[in-house]
């Protein structure tokens, strides 16, 4: 499933067509979107893994899933993995095997922004406040919760555990307010990192853990496990990080 920050690259490819006219909509998404025709895309932001396409009169509401692809001017995949074709006077944008849908404007305002770690709106006080209100929630979970984290996967995931010493398995109530404070920051720092080593196409090269067997500290071999309510695969080091349960 694209992170964070591979949505952020989708959108600065897409805003070639920002201020222009849709021509043609076609897909089979389940929406009308003829009435898309004619109206001119306005903006698009991002929220975690989620893109939105606003228009005139209401949204689009993009997300790649776990396979989910998009291009550009050309369509590189078979007709029936397309789900939505939005074509403007210089090209067009193409999304295949995911979820799309039309969204009224007024959810755009019910969407808490601050979570999002790559927004200049990221909030880490808010994000603290939600982290405290649930002691026994274990520590990968938070992570993955976008509601928390909008916009952390499981590679981000995994990378800051490791970068803060903390096994997924902990639970927030039992973390010191020091480690509380380093997850935090890291979840967003390491989403920065993430996007440049991305644009630099050298994500996988700066990996730690994630898919590793041995610990670049220690040299042991490294837990691989599934973990948390989404049984979701972990990479940690038990001498490395700690368990705080």
């Amino acid at each position: 499933m694209p992170e964070g920050p591979s949505i952020i690259l989708m959108k600065e490819n897409l805003l070639q067509f920002v201020g222009q006219k849709v021509t043609e909509a076609s897909g089979n998404a389940k929406f009308d979107k003829e009435p898309f025709v004619g109206q001119s895309l306005l903006e698009i932001r991002t929220f975690g893994k989620q893109t939105y396409l606003v228009f005139e009169k209401a949204a689009i509401r993009i997300h790649l899933l776990m396979f989910g692809s998009y291009s550009i001017d050309e369509q590189t995949k078979p007709d029936k993995s397309l789900r939505l074709a939005l074509l403007f006077s210089t090209g067009g944008m193409y999304f295949y095997t995911c979820s799309v849908k039309s969204v009224e404007m007024e959810h755009l305002y019910s969407i808490d922004w601050e979570a999002d770690v790559l927004s200049d709106r990221w909030n880490p006080a808010k994000t603290k406040k939600k982290l405290k209100s649930n002691p026994g929630m274990m520590v990968c979970d938070a992570l993955m919760d976008q509601n928390i984290f909008s916009g952390v996967g499981n590679i981000i995931k995994n990378e800051v555990l490791f970068r803060i010493g903390v096994q997924p398995e902990s639970l927030l109530g039992s973390l010191p307010d020091k480690k509380l404070k380093e997850l935090i920051a890291e979840a967003r720092n390491y989403s920065f990192d993430f996007l440049e080593w991305k644009r630099e196409f050298t994500l996988k090269k700066h990996w730690l853990v994630h898919t590793k067997t041995v610990c670049p500290i220690c040299g042991l071999k490294l837990i691989r496990k599934q973990t948390g309510l989404g049984k979701r695969r972990s990479f940690y080091c038990e001498k490395d990080q700690k368990l705080y349960d």
